[in-house]
């Protein structure tokens, strides 16, 4: 089956009534998991992206809470992922690089301060590497003054 590009899919969607535009919303949110979740968000809570990064944050903290009873580090690393995958589809539902680097630089400053040995696994320490990586990433992209604001947490999560 061929999949339609998206310039075909917005002329059609601009064509139809909003009823129908509703239906269609709500078939394609039935089906997936993530759909809904995007699509919550949108209606919801994309008007005010500190409340949803600070919800983020909340559910970062959660899981770190519940990762301090972990003392296998082969199930820590699954953790640390899970986290890491919660945090990047957030991120594609902000589509804010500031807040992106904001929540990455959130998810280090608590693996650091978390007292996980991640210093004992090379895979940890590339985890770690990675996400110094796409922060530096993200705050080159964005204006000089926010750039000047990250450069101070950064300082403060580096090795």
């Amino acid at each position: 089956m061929k999949t339609i590009s998206l310039a075909d899919l917005k002329k059609e969607l601009q064509q139809l009534p909003a009823k129908e535009l509703a239906e269609l919303c709500l078939a394609a949110a039935k089906y997936k998991k993530d759909n809904k979740e995007y699509l919550g968000y949108l209606l919801f809570q994309s008007h005010d992206k500190t409340v949803f990064a600070n919800e983020v944050k909340e559910e970062v903290d959660t899981h770190f809470f519940e990762l301090r009873s972990q003392h296998n580090l082969y199930l820590t690393k699954k953790s640390l992922r899970k986290i890491l995958r919660i945090i990047n589809k957030y991120c594609k539902y902000l589509n804010d690089k500031a807040v992106a680097a904001e929540l990455h630089i959130y998810f280090c400053y608590k693996l650091k301060n978390s007292g996980i040995p991640f210093g004992k696994s090379q895979l940890l320490i590339n985890m770690y590497q990675q996400q110094l990586k796409k922060i530096n990433s993200l705050v080159s992209s964005l204006h000089e003054d926010l750039q000047s604001d990250y450069a101070r947490d950064i300082e403060k999560i580096a090795f």
